[in-house]
């Protein structure tokens, strides 16, 4: 049994065949799926799966706070399962490709308070950007 399926499981979320399959397909290391994505991997295990029911399972589970959306580039927001532990994002600019990264220290503590303006900041999104091994020059 998968990490999101154990904590869907734990928060009591009513667990039918379309909803196990749009988990299952979500589970994982560095996943990113666009919604079609997920529909199309969803499609595989279960044919008669239809893109509706995918994106009501996508908007349950985000507002679950289990999936996060991503929109890294202004392309298609893709969900990322990795929503309870802290990261942040690497992007191919040549192919898209997202992976998780946990670099380390803090941050909020890089924007010096004279940058802050007077706001109180709890969180920080950093992207970082570059070419994957295959979008890369030889």
């Amino acid at each position: 049994m998968s990490g999101l399926l154990e904590r869907l499981r734990g928060r009591g979320w009513r667990m039918t065949s379309q909803r196990r399959v749009v988990a299952e397909v979500l589970d994982g290391d560095h996943v990113h799926l666009t919604a079609d994505e997920v529909h199309a991997r969803a499609v595989r295990r279960l044919p008669e799966i239809s893109r509706a029911t995918v994106y009501n399972a996508l908007g349950e589970l985000v507002a679950l706070g289990e999936v996060v959306e991503v929109s890294t580039d202004g392309r298609a927001r893709r969900y990322d399962p990795n929503a309870h532990r802290a990261h942040q994002h690497l992007v191919c600019s040549g192919c898209g490709t997202i992976r998780d990264v946990h670099p380390t220290g803090d941050p909020l503590a890089a924007l010096p308070a004279e940058e802050r303006f007077g706001f109180t900041v709890d969180t920080a999104d950093v992207t970082y950007r570059g070419l994957c091994p295959a979008c890369a020059p030889r």
